[in-house]
């Protein structure tokens, strides 16, 4: 067979251009673009790393400023709430003092309308004495034709008032 013959003419030449081949292969894939390829892949790593780090950092920010907040919240809360008893304490005080104020007024208005009732009530008790002696003097006078003096039919007046 003559390919068989040529073979071992031609081996040693297709083995060096086979080395080139693959020397050149290894040298532009192997030391051009896996390096640039793997480098590329290691800065995409190094940046989600970052990225995951930065967001975990960031939540943890908010997170704190969170619990700041719900803290800063509560101390406002309980600050108004306690601005609010302490409105309606003092309102309560004021209102106290009000309603002492006008009861004393109310008092004082009553004692002195009892006063005023009191003497209007002596003023007529006098009234009804004087009416009476005037009625007991003429009724005497009418009825017995005598004529009574005035001091005692008073004393007549006063003691059957004294009576019943």
């Amino acid at each position: 067979m003559p390919q068989i013959a040529q073979l071992l003419e031609t081996y040693q030449s297709q083995i060096f251009w086979l080395l080139v081949f693959f020397g050149l292969t290894f040298f532009v894939v192997g030391r051009g673009m896996v390096p640039k390829v793997m480098d590329t892949v290691a800065q995409r790593d190094k940046q989600i790393a970052d990225d995951l780090a930065a967001a975990e950092a960031a939540r943890a920010k908010a997170d704190e400023e969170e619990e700041a907040w719900r803290v800063r919240e509560n101390e406002n809360r309980a600050n108004a709430q306690a601005l609010i008893a302490q409105a309606k304490t003092e309102a309560a005080a004021k209102s106290e003092k009000k309603i002492s104020a006008a009861q004393k007024r109310l008092d004082t208005k009553l004692a002195k309308a009892e006063a005023e009732i009191e003497e209007a009530f002596k003023s007529a008790l006098a009234e009804v004495e004087d009416v009476a002696v005037d009625a007991a003097q003429d009724i005497v006078q009418r009825l017995a034709g005598v004529t009574v003096t005035k001091p005692v039919a008073k004393s007549a007046v006063k003691e059957a008032m004294a009576n019943g």
